[in-house]
Formats: C-alpha cells, sequence, structure tokens
C-alpha cells in the first residue's frame, strides 16, 4: 500500500487540474501558466494570463528572464497532445519549477473556464493575485 501512496504523492506533485489552477490563479502570485504550443495556437486561443513559450524555443537563453522562484503550468491542447509534456520536461531540466495542466486547454474548457485570444470563448473567469 506505501507503494500506491507514494505514487499518488508524486504524480500529484507534478500536475494539477483546471479547478485548482483556477484557484490557484485567484489566490496567488506563484503561479505563471505556459501555453507550449506554438505561437498561432496561442494567439487564437489561451488561458488568460498565460506566457506563450512553444516546447521547441524552450533553451536556457529563451527563457533567461523567467523568475526561478515562481511555479511554472505548462499547458497544450489536451490529452491527444504532448506539448506540454515536452515544455514541462524542458523547463524541469532548465532548474525551474514546473506543474503540467491535466487535460490542457480543453479541459479548462470544459470546467467552463474563460479563454482569450483571437477565438476566446466564454465562461468563468478570475481575478488575477498576479
Amino acid at each position: 500500500m506505501q507503494d500506491q501512496i507514494t505514487f499518488y504523492e508524486r504524480k500529484l506533485a507534478y500536475e494539477i487540474d483546471p479547478s485548482d489552477l483556477f484557484e490557484a490563479l485567484k489566490t496567488s502570485q506563484d503561479y505563471i501558466v505556459v501555453d507550449t504550443r506554438q505561437e498561432f495556437g496561442f494567439e487564437k486561443e489561451h488561458i488568460p494570463t498565460a506566457i506563450n513559450l512553444p516546447h521547441r524555443k524552450i533553451t536556457e537563453q529563451y527563457t533567461k528572464n523567467l523568475d526561478r522562484k515562481k511555479i511554472y503550468v505548462c499547458y497544450c491542447d489536451g490529452i491527444g497532445c504532448n506539448a506540454s509534456t515536452k515544455g514541462a520536461l524542458k523547463l524541469t531540466r532548465l532548474g525551474y519549477n514546473v506543474r503540467e495542466l491535466i487535460g490542457g486547454i480543453a479541459w479548462w474548457k470544459f470546467d467552463g473556464y474563460a479563454t482569450e485570444g483571437t477565438k476566446p470563448t466564454s465562461g468563468s473567469q478570475f481575478e488575477c493575485a498576479c
């Protein structure tokens, strides 16, 4: 049973779901949301306050101005996309504190949260603690 408990503790240490992220963004300045998709996906639609760091561009030089004290939450389209995993891995290798958003932007919208961009969706919005 201890192996299973350890498994779930480790899993929760590296993932966050849309509901928990929504609450974190309302109450904490510690979180930076990272859209790891290409620029055209970000421009079309993204989670409010997100920055765009396409996973293919993530390098030490490209991320040198990021605050290492923050928690970076990577996301992509959803379960059929692994850009968030690739971005999270690269940022972690560079020494950043990283989580991956379960379900990506698809589950963010499924849970009823708003997006921004040229094709935004309506939904619950938050007053950013940032």
